[in-house]
């Protein structure tokens, strides 16, 4: 189940429509705004962000590749000339981020909408601080090491 929601999810972001893909950026802002609103509530607050918190640093890092992944390959699906200039990473960025989401869940006990919900936070974190092309060098040495 969860290899199916990660490639939705990942479909949604290199595949989808230029509407597909502003509908899914309307649910990110709706869902960070809910979940904005509910770090006000303390209990709330410290379950959102204890999964992320008891991440490995290896965790972490290979969090912040599936991401950039997934931001890469939108970008390359729809014609940037940077991202274009990575290789290709529809299908092998995919696999990476299939395998740790699935991973993570079982190692940490996780659940998938838990998992997603840290991605989307990476994913906006470094789309909003432009570190994406800073770290895809060290990213592509993940990959490879990886086997995927």
């Amino acid at each position: 189940m969860l290899g199916k929601v990660s490639r939705d999810f990942f479909t949604l972001v290199v595949e989808g429509s230029a509407e597909g893909r502003y509908s899914a950026l309307m649910r990110i802002v709706l869902t960070a705004t809910i979940l904005a609103s509910a770090l006000l509530s303390p209990p709330v607050a410290q379950a959102q962000s204890a999964p992320t918190a008891t991440l490995s640093l290896e965790q972490k890092t290979a969090l912040r590749c599936s991401a950039a992944f997934a931001i890469i390959a939108g970008a390359q699906a729809a014609g940037d000339k940077k991202a274009l200039g990575y290789p290709p990473m529809a299908e092998r960025g995919q696999e990476f981020f299939v395998r740790f989401s699935a991973g993570l869940m079982d190692s940490k006990n996780i659940t998938r909408d838990a998992v997603a919900a840290m991605l989307r936070t990476e994913a906006h974190k470094l789309s909003a601080a432009g570190e994406v092309h800073q770290i895809m060098p060290s990213c592509l040495l993940l990959l490879e090491g990886s086997g995927v």
